[in-house]
């Protein structure tokens, strides 16, 4: 780290020193600060992206004006006129992602620049868990569009702010090159563009076939469940348990904690960095169960774990359905006594 002692507004000296220890390393005739961000973008273009703000500000006005939106008039004209001012005297502003239109010189409701028009025409794009993917990319326009609309009908945005957006979804879909979509359980637009063929992985990269499933009755599920948790946890394995309440996942913590099984509770209040603590000692073998609702689906790979326990799998519902429940069963499927 640098210290930097000034007299007034003169430095006197610059010093380098270890910010663990205090202790000094270095005395420096002369440093380099960079900024924060960059935006390295030519004056012409400036210039002529303030011309086509001033434009746009003027016809939003009229047209506040005109349905008696005084308030919303006042507050764009203020805004826009700052952001302008900091543009013209600094070459940026805050929230300058808003103007992208008028600096990338696009037309009205044109694609923004993404790094899918870098791709060359024999780029390869793989979608994993397509469909989860698939649907996001769908949702992401609509989100973003919502929100940017709202911003602009109460004047704290121009109109063209809705024009620094992600891809529609048919826009992303025509842009891309060749494409795989990897998912144990395709969504129905994947399945509509092959007419439903698709390739089968029935060995999977780690040599194994899938993990057996045993469907039994739900009447005396949780005292089977408390005997097989303790049959997994002898051979040094762990188990992961789902169930559809935070209240069941809550009293089953509970009643597994009693009868002496090593078990954990994992919910959707849990921030990301404890997740990752509780996932670790799960591995190491600090518990032997987790017990979760939504959280044990896609992309949990814990080779030790040799049991899931799918709680009430015959309730309808979306985390009962078909993909839910393959998703969920395929946590068993890194352990070759998995089931």
């Amino acid at each position: 780290a640098w210290r930097i002692s000034l007299f007034g507004n003169k430095v006197e000296k610059i010093v380098e020193f270890d910010p663990l220890t205090g202790s000094k390393t270095n005395d420096l005739n002369l440093i380099k600060l960079y900024a924060n961000s960059h935006y390295i973008t030519p004056r012409p273009t400036i210039e002529q992206a303030i011309v086509e703000i001033k434009k746009e500000l003027e016809i939003t006005l009229k047209k506040h004006k005109s349905e008696n939106k005084l308030l919303e008039a006042q507050r764009l004209e203020e805004r826009t006129r700052f952001d302008l001012e900091m543009i013209e005297a600094t070459g940026t502003c805050a929230g300058i992602e808003n103007y992208s239109r008028f600096l990338t010189g696009r037309k009205p409701g044109e694609p923004p620049p993404t790094l899918f028009e870098y791709f060359p025409d024999n780029t390869l794009v793989f979608v994993d868990e397509s469909h989860v993917t698939v649907p996001q990319l769908n949702g992401m326009y609509k989100g973003d569009y919502t929100r940017k609309k709202t911003l602009s009908e109460y004047g704290f945005r121009l109109p063209s702010c809705m024009d620094n957006r992600p891809l529609k979804f048919q826009e992303w879909d025509a842009m891309r090159t060749q494409t795989i979509f990897v998912s144990a359980t395709p969504g129905p637009w994947e399945l509509g563009q092959t007419s439903g063929k698709f390739v089968d992985q029935v060995i999977r990269p780690t040599g194994l076939c899938d993990p057996e499933v045993q469907i039994r009755p739900a009447k005396n599920q949780v005292d089977d469940l408390l005997a097989e948790c303790k049959e997994v946890a002898k051979k040094k394995f762990r188990s992961l348990v789902t169930t559809l309440t935070k209240k069941m996942a809550e009293d089953l913590t509970e009643y597994l904690h009693e009868n002496g099984v090593k078990v954990r509770y994992m919910h959707s209040d849990i921030d990301t960095l404890e997740r990752i603590e509780i996932m670790r000692d799960l591995r190491m073998g600090v518990f032997d169960v987790l017990v979760g609702i939504n959280l044990l689906r896609e992309g949990l790979d814990i080779p030790e774990c040799a049991l899931v326990a799918i709680l009430d799998a015959d309730k309808e519902g979306f985390l009962r359905s078909e993909r839910s429940l393959i998703q969920t069963i395929g946590r068993a499927a890194r352990n070759i006594e998995g089931k």
